[in-house]
C-alpha cells in the first residue's frame, strides 16, 4: 500500500501516538504523571478557594463588626439596668429590715406611742450635729419629743414646723443626757462635742467603770424617759486629783447611717431648771 499524500501520514502518525498512549496507559505507565496532575489541580483549586474566603471575608467583616459592636452596646445597656435594677431591690430589702426592726422595737416597748419619721436631711455645718425628718406639727410632733431607733437614742425634736422637724443628736455639741452605768448602776452626764464625739463626764471616783459597760438613760432632768439604750464604754480616764472620772463613748446607733426613726409622742420633758438652785453673787 503506498502513502500518496502527507495528510494521511499525518493521520497514521496521529493514530499510532494514541494507541500507544492507550497501551501505556492500560499498563499503568502514566500513574505517576496522573498523581501529579491531581496534585498540582488540588493545589491550584485550595489556592484559589483560599483566596476567595479571604475576599470574602475582607468584604463582610466590617458589616460584621458594626453588628457586633451595636449588639455589644445593647447587651452592656442591659447589664447596667440590671445591675441598677439591683442595687434598687437590694436597697429595698434593706429598709425593710430596718423599718421590721422598728416595728418589732415598738412592739417590745409598748409603753410609749411612736411615729415613724424618715430622715431627709442633714445639717450641713461640721460644728452641729441635726438631721432633718418628714413628720411636722401636722403630724403631732412637738419639741422635746425623744427621738430613738431599734439600736437605742438618737436625741430629741429640736424644732417643727407643719411638714417636718429638725433631731438634735446626742452627738451634737450642745447636748448633754442624764444616764447611768447599767453594772453599777452609777449616775453619769453623756455628753455631745464638736467632733461628734460622745463622752461620759461626773462619774464619781469610788464608781467602778469599765470597758464595754452598757450605758442607759436615767431619766432624771425630765427631758428623756428612763431605761433607753445609748452605748457602750470605750475607755475609761480616771486621775486621783480629780473630782470626776471621764469616760469616752460608742453610740449604739450609726449615726452616719440613720434613715428611719421613732419619735415617741406620749413622753412630756419637763423643764426642771427653774428648779435649780443657781449660785449666789
Amino acid at each position: 500500500m503506498k502513502i500518496n499524500s502527507p495528510r494521511s501520514l499525518q493521520r497514521i502518525v496521529i493514530s499510532l501516538v494514541v494507541i500507544g498512549l492507550i497501551a501505556l496507559a492500560l499498563g499503568g505507565y502514566f500513574q505517576p504523571v496522573n498523581t501529579l496532575f491531581q496534585r498540582l489541580t488540588v493545589d491550584i483549586q485550595t489556592w484559589f478557594s483560599n483566596r476567595y474566603l479571604a475576599l470574602v471575608d475582607f468584604l463582610t467583616v466590617p458589616r460584621d463588626v458594626v453588628s457586633l459592636r451595636q449588639r455589644n452596646a445593647e447587651l452592656e445597656a442591659e447589664v447596667a439596668q440590671l445591675q441598677t435594677e439591683v442595687i434598687t431591690l437590694q436597697q429595698k430589702v434593706a429598709d425593710v429590715e430596718i423599718l421590721s426592726a422598728l416595728l418589732e422595737f415598738a412592739r417590745a416597748n409598748p409603753q410609749y406611742s411612736y411615729t415613724g419619721a424618715t430622715v431627709i436631711g442633714r445639717d450641713p455645718s461640721p460644728f452641729y450635729r441635726y438631721v432633718i425628718v418628714d413628720v411636722g406639727s401636722n403630724n403631732g410632733i412637738l419639741p422635746g419629743m425623744p427621738v430613738v431607733t431599734n439600736r437605742g437614742l438618737v436625741g430629741r425634736v429640736d424644732a417643727v414646723i407643719a411638714e417636718a422637724a429638725r433631731v438634735q443628736l446626742i452627738t451634737d455639741s450642745a447636748s448633754a443626757v442624764n444616764v447611768r452605768l447599767q453594772a453599777s448602776n452609777t449616775e453619769a452626764m453623756l455628753l455631745g462635742s464638736v467632733t461628734g464625739d460622745l463622752s461620759l463626764d461626773m462619774i464619781p471616783q469610788d464608781a467602778t467603770v469599765q470597758p464595754g459597760d452598757i450605758i442607759l438613760t436615767s431619766g432624771l432632768g425630765g427631758v428623756y424617759p428612763p431605761n433607753l439604750l445609748v452605748g457602750q464604754v470605750v475607755s475609761v480616764r480616771k486621775l486621783e486629783y480629780e473630782l470626776f472620772q471621764q469616760a469616752s463613748v460608742q453610740p449604739n446607733v450609726d449615726f452616719s447611717r440613720l434613715q428611719f426613726v421613732l419619735i415617741i409622742t406620749d413622753f412630756k420633758p419637763v423643764d426642771i431648771a427653774p428648779l435649780i438652785p443657781t449660785p449666789g453673787p
